[in-house]
């Protein structure tokens, strides 16, 4: 979620509302989503040529690292897809087409935050190498969060100002205040710490006239929100005298929290507050604003998630208010991170969304080339059926197989509607997809990959997948893929294995040094400075981390019938 102007305004008085901490020995509930954007684009990543996901597979383990060697133990929590509501629908739009204008930024040489397409499953594949504890939320995971560290008694680490209006036991922490990379020790021992500031919610509440912490929800809805922007809230705002107080150097946003704040602090609670809001309204809306504002308020409340059940047992029952009666091995597949926020979005929604990388913008969207694997996915879960519910599989009408995708077209977005394909009907029923023979399960992977078995039976197994993606590449007449390009690929490919060997303890493997030799030339191509971004050769790259990114996704929910490729020593800086 996110709350507009708040963060920086409860920042413009952190030595009102906050307190500085030397976080050791602790629990700490890590919102993941948060932390891997601060670590991409707080470490001086490159960010133009689709990856740098070693380095950021650098950054991640000498984050965690900082950690432990602070005795923290972190549980890191993932959002998953979007509710059956899609009341975020509308942000998710703008927010598309804010990266495609930050995209488009860093393909003509400025400056931009664009997370590469791959980041998430770079991060989720770091977190297990290095045995941190992670679930995936079923929907977004703020209140899951906010449950969990209240449950434990443990502070929140995050930078999304929504954990300023929970009311937190033991805190919350932002990113850009916890000093990870500073470590220090407690004087006359060896005890690590991390400095960090902690918000509190009472100490905002106590600078407002002790306001009722209850009335923040409302707070947070009228300011807006990632779930609330109503024209109708703007009526609100233009009708009623807004008290400022102190003047603000923030310009309107601030304007809009400090009046908001002072006026809600008059009330005893929020039924109060919102009848005073409500009189300012047409009487006509009135009912229908209501309605939402406590639908929206409802979510800061706790979640009825139990996320210890899946730290404790490895498994937890998703909220009954979400549950559209996804077979059982999706769901443990989701809380694992083993599907992907995209399938959920697929299954629950029918609708995704295709993010933009740094392209040529001039050209169809780099997705346009996975589309095949896409309608594939779908046809896989085409007979899964939407929200209803406990209604019984077989009491529901036939669906059309047909799905929306939001996606670039020029520097902007739109919908588009996208047929699945059909399948065998051995493969329709996604109850019993796990049931297929590895066999039967290869087979569609590869027929979608249009390649054949005897062309991947030398390939070293961890190649497989990323060859059997690459063969589809190249023949798609839309890639324009050239020697030279598929001669860059290969190379990039050889940058995790080199890292394995010379890493490992096989000194045998390393004999004549021709290993390290190699590793080090394609590091230093990778290091050279200023090279210029030819957008043609980007978007051709781009393309084929689309194809990459849908085959994982086809594999996964194939239940891996090729090994998952490790994409932490990738670097596609070298494609370049």
């Amino acid at each position: 979620m996110g709350i507009r102007g708040l963060m920086s305004f409860v920042e413009d008085h952190i030595n009102e509302f906050f307190t500085d901490l030397k976080l050791r020995d602790t629990k700490i509930i890590i919102d993941g989503y948060a932390l891997f954007h601060r670590l991409c684009f707080s470490s001086n990543l490159e960010l133009r040529y689709g990856g740098d996901y070693d380095s950021f597979t650098d950054v991640v383990e000498k984050f965690f690292e900082s950690l432990f060697a602070c005795k923290i133990c972190p549980y890191v929590v993932l959002d998953g897809g979007c509710d059956i509501s899609d009341k975020k629908l509308n942000t998710l739009k703008d927010r598309a087409r804010e990266k495609i204008q930050m995209a488009h930024s860093l393909s003509v040489g400025g400056g931009g935050y664009v997370c590469p397409l791959l980041i998430r499953e770079v991060f989720i594949q770091v977190l297990i190498k290095l045995r941190v504890r992670f679930v995936q939320c079923f929907s977004e995971a703020d209140r899951d969060i906010m449950t969990l560290a209240n449950h434990w008694n443990c502070p929140v680490l995050s930078s999304d100002s929504d954990f300023c209006i929970f009311d937190l036991k033991s805190g919350f922490c932002p990113l850009n205040s916890f000093q990870w990379r500073n470590m220090n020790t407690i004087k006359g021992t060896r005890d690590c710490y991390i400095p960090a500031k902690c918000f509190s919610l009472d100490a905002l509440c106590c600078h407002f006239g002790n306001m009722n912490k209850v009335l923040l929800p409302l707070f947070a809805v009228l300011c807006g929100n990632d779930h609330v922007n109503l024209p109708v809230v703007e009526t609100f705002l233009s009708k009623v005298c807004l008290p400022l107080g102190a003047p603000s150097s923030k310009g309107r946003r601030h304007h809009r929290v400090l009046g908001l704040l002072n006026w809600l602090s008059r009330f005893v609670d929020p039924t109060e507050a919102l009848d005073n809001v409500l009189k300012h309204l047409p009487k006509k809306s009135r009912g229908t604003v209501k309605k939402l504002l406590c639908g929206s308020m409802g979510e800061y409340l706790q979640s009825q998630g139990r996320l210890q059940d899946f730290f404790q047992h490895g498994a937890y029952s998703c909220p009954d208010t979400w549950n559209p009666g996804l077979p059982p091995w999706v769901l443990a597949a989701l809380a694992r991170g083993q599907l992907s926020p995209f399938i959920s979005d697929a299954l629950v929604l029918r609708r995704t969304i295709l993010h933009t990388q740094v392209e040529n913008m001039q050209r169809p969207n780099a997705h346009r080339i996975s589309l095949p694997i896409r309608q594939v996915i779908y046809g896989l879960l085409v007979n899964t059926p939407p929200h209803l519910g406990n209604v019984a599989w077989d009491a529901l009408p036939p669906q059309p197989p047909a799905f929306s995708e939001v996606e670039r077209i020029n520097k902007n977005i739109k919908t588009s509607i996208v047929d699945a394909v059909e399948l065998p009907k051995d493969h329709s029923d996604l109850s019993k997809l796990t049931e297929l023979s590895l066999a039967r399960r290869q087979i569609l992977l590869l027929e979608t990959l249009k390649v054949k078995q005897s062309i991947l039976d030398p390939i070293p197994a961890a190649l497989k997948l990323p060859i059997a993606v690459s063969c589809y590449w190249v023949q798609h007449t839309e890639a324009k893929a050239e020697l030279h390009h598929l001669q860059a690929l290969l190379l990039g490919m050889l940058m995790g294995p080199l890292h394995a060997m010379i890493n490992g303890p096989d000194e045998e493997a390393l004999q004549g040094g021709g290993a390290e030799m190699l590793y080090e030339e394609l590091q230093r191509v990778k290091a050279q400075p200023g090279l210029r971004l030819d957008l043609d050769t980007a978007h051709v790259f781009c393309q084929w981390q689309c194809c990459l990114q849908m085959g994982l996704y086809l594999n996964q929910l194939l239940s891996t019938p090729l090994p998952e490729p490790d994409l932490t020593r990738k670097d596609t800086r070298l494609l370049y």
